[in-house]
């Protein structure tokens, strides 16, 4: 029987389902389909009514797109306002480039970011206010006179920088433009109630009146810090005897005033002394350098003070046996200071003899990090005395003594070699010296530093000392040393103001040993080694007071 062909197109009826839906005895068991379809593909391009194979590309899934937080939600505005005004405050700066560049340029930038930033910028920016020249004085004023709730925030008033030269003004100048005066003075500080610091000196002496000071000891109850440096003239002593015993007076206790610098006020009355030190029953930072302070006004610092800092240079009117006294014996120093400087110029007065030295020595706190005994008359005898001292100080200056190089030695020497005879407990441990004041003692000559066989002030033996100080006598060779390159290999001549150091090169310190910047706690924000001003403020130093502190 012959089949007849396959037509060339099928058309199924309507309702027809396909060959797979047929149901034999329940099941879809039929393979009919596929056999017809491949039969019918031998002819034809498949089923008329089966829609083509299209094969599209996959479609990519984009990341749904992340919604900008709302106003004042993000994570970092959502940080406590303690941490947030930690992180911001980085951005401040201590220390002003100059007094015309714009500064804090970062803090207006966050000033903008949002409502949150401003609120916890403007904390950061008004707390540390440094001037230096009158016209930023004047528009500050004018700003917080204008926002009165933004002299709230000003915590520290700076006028360490403060200077007119460079402003192409003379002095009688700046009088007739009145930007800072005794007025202005005043109206600033009735505008911040809540200062803890003012930091004033001899370029703004003129402007400080009566009044203004009894608004410092009297009208600022936060006030902790006060600095008059270099104030030295007849009429500030008039002032500020008149402002402490005129009007309603001192009461009989300043309990928050903790830190006051008179240094290089030379002409402040002992009378004016005695009649403040007393009332300072929470002092722990005191400098008197050059003042006309006497045994008196030492002895009525209350006993209840707990001084930490202290410095009695060249006061010519304290006599050395009492000095002694005090410093052993006033509960308020015995046991508490960290740093002690009673350098004096021996060419002109000297107050600690040998017998005061030798007093002085075995009874000084372990807590001692900063001693300066520069003028004293110190002795060979008394280097037994000094080497339990160099395994606690950090900073000791002996300018003027007469000390051999042995004696230099025994603070850095192992016992058995340079120590003759006993050993003690003191001696096993190693030397803590990072600077060394050694101005005009005779015994230290060029020849003698480099004989490292001799003298080991420049040998690895001798560290962690960083600095040592000497005269010109010795700074001058040294600077023709290394223009000739025949300096010391790690170290070399620093020279500022009129002082020189000899400083170790950092790459060449022990490599197990991490590199020192120089900072404690006890410096008060200081780096530099040898400071000769207490610093009453914590914060970069610059200006009159790094003058003072380490160029004088």
């Amino acid at each position: 029987m012959q089949l007849q062909q396959a037509p060339d197109f099928c058309c199924p009826c309507g309702g027809f389902l396909g060959w797979k839906q047929i149901r034999l005895g329940g099941k879809r068991v039929s393979r009919s389909y596929g056999d017809l379809r491949a039969l019918g593909s031998m002819q034809s391009k498949g089923w008329a009514w089966e829609a083509p194979t299209v094969t599209y590309p996959e479609r990519k899934t984009l990341p749904p797109k992340q919604q900008k937080p709302h106003p004042g939600t993000s994570a970092i505005e959502k940080l406590p306002p303690e941490v947030l005004d930690q992180i911001i405050s980085n951005l401040a700066l201590d220390v002003p480039p100059n007094g015309y560049t714009p500064r804090n340029v970062d803090l207006i930038s966050c000033l903008l970011t949002s409502h949150t930033f401003h609120a916890a910028t403007l904390s950061v920016l008004y707390r540390n206010m440094t001037f230096p020249h009158s016209v930023i004085f004047s528009k500050a004023l004018n700003h917080i006179s204008q926002y009165p709730a933004l002299g709230t925030l000003v915590r520290r008033l700076d006028f360490s920088h403060f200077t007119s030269v460079g402003l192409g003004r003379t002095k009688q100048m700046n009088v007739e433009i009145q930007n800072l005066t005794s007025r202005t003075l005043l109206k600033c500080l009735n505008l911040l109630p809540n200062l803890k610091e003012c930091l004033l000196q001899e370029h703004v002496e003129g402007d400080i009146s009566v009044e203004v000071l009894q608004k410092l000891f009297l009208g600022l109850p936060n006030l902790r810090a006060v600095d008059f440096c270099g104030c030295s003239t007849q009429s500030f002593s008039t002032v500020f005897m008149e402002a402490l015993t005129t009007g309603p007076g001192l009461p009989p206790s300043l309990p928050n005033l903790q830190r006051i610098s008179l240094h290089e006020c030379s002409s402040l009355s002992a009378a004016a002394l005695e009649t403040l030190l007393p009332r300072l029953v929470n002092l722990t930072h005191l400098d008197l350098t050059h003042t006309q302070i006497n045994e008196a006004a030492l002895f009525s610092i209350p006993e209840t003070a707990n001084v930490t800092h202290l410095s009695l240079s060249r006061c010519s009117r304290l006599q050395g046996p009492e000095m002694v006294r005090f410093l052993t014996t006033h509960p308020a120093v015995r046991d508490s200071l960290v740093y002690l400087n009673l350098m004096t110029d021996p060419t002109r007065y000297r107050i600690l003899e040998g017998e005061d030295v030798k007093a002085l020595l075995p009874r000084l706190p372990s807590s001692l990090r900063s001693l300066n005994l520069g003028g004293a008359k110190i002795t060979s005898a008394h280097a037994p005395a000094l080497l339990p001292l160099t395994k606690h100080l950090e900073e000791l200056g002996l300018a003027s003594a007469d000390l051999s190089v042995q004696d230099l030695n025994s603070f850095f020497a192992d016992s058995q070699q340079f120590n003759s005879g006993t050993e003690s407990a003191q001696e096993e441990f190693p030397s803590t010296l990072r600077y060394l004041d050694l101005n005009k003692v005779s015994q230290i000559t060029l020849s003698t530093i480099f004989n490292t066989g001799a003298c080991l002030l420049l040998s690895q033996q001798s560290y962690p000392l960083q600095v040592i100080e000497f005269s010109d006598r010795l700074i001058n060779p040294l600077k023709e040393r290394s223009k000739g390159g025949r300096s010391s290999i790690g170290w070399t001549v620093r020279e500022i103001g009129r002082r020189g150091w000899y400083v170790r090169d950092p790459s060449s310190c022990v490599p197990s040993q991490p590199p020192d910047d120089g900072a404690r706690p006890w410096k008060v924000g200081a780096r530099w080694w040898g400071m000769r001003k207490i610093p009453v403020a914590v914060g970069d130093v610059g200006g009159i007071y790094g003058h003072y502190m380490f160029k004088k």
